[in-house]
Order: C-alpha cells, then structure tokens, then sequence
C-alpha cells in the first residue's frame, strides 16, 4: 500500500514537473518573440542590415574581379588538389598492401620526422 501511494506521489509530481516546463517554455517563447520583434521595429538595425548587403554585394563583385585576374592559377590549384587526392588514395593503398604482407612502413619528410600509418575504418548506412 505505501508502494501505492509513493507511486501516486511520483506521478503527480511528475505532472507537476512537466506542467512547469510547459509554462517556462511558453514564457521563453515569449519572451523571444518580443525580442524578435524588436529587431525587426530597430530603424537602425535596418540601416546597419541594409549596408551590410551593400557591402557583401561589393566585396563578391571584387573577388570575381580578382577570380578573373587569377584563373589559370586557380585552374592550377584544382589540378593540384585532385593530384593530392589521388596520391594519397595511392599512399593508403600501397601502405595497406605492405601491412598486409607483414612489412614494416616507415617513411620520413624533409625534416626527418617520421610518420607511421594509422587505419581507419568507417561504416556507412546501406541504402
């Protein structure tokens, strides 16, 4: 019987405790209504947004310029990253080939620091 009556107590104060969560939501949403309204109400917001666009708008306009004086490097570095890409695809295949043989993978750069492999394996939904 008393497990009865702590299980009543539990459930009511479980109501009592979302019934607090809906009102402080409800004044939360309120209270961010307000403030969103006044931004919108703010002339100088406005002001401020609208010279904001202006100078996005400016700023895309010089760097398409700059694109224009640029492209056959920008050309270029799309080259070199596809490069980088399809090395690196050959490092990880090569490395995973000598592991797999039971040999040692040791490589240096021109500082001398050595590097060693790290495998990483990743799942991916199906579908």
């Amino acid at each position: 019987m008393i497990f009865g009556g702590y299980f009543l107590f539990f459930m009511a104060n479980i109501q009592q405790i979302f019934d607090r969560i809906q009102e402080t939501k409800k004044e939360q949403k309120e209270l961010k209504s307000m403030y969103r309204d006044a931004l919108s109400n703010s002339k100088q917001l406005q002001e401020v947004v609208e010279a904001l666009k202006e100078l996005r708008q400016k700023k895309k306009e010089i760097e398409d310029n700059i694109k224009l004086d640029f492209q056959k490097e920008l050309e270029r570095l799309d080259t070199l990253k596809l490069d980088i890409e399809n090395d690196q695809m050959l490092l990880s295949d090569a490395a995973l080939t000598k592991v797999m043989k039971g040999e040692m993978i040791e490589i240096t750069d021109q500082y001398e620091n050595k590097y060693e492999p790290i495998f990483k394996v990743q799942f991916k939904k199906q579908g």
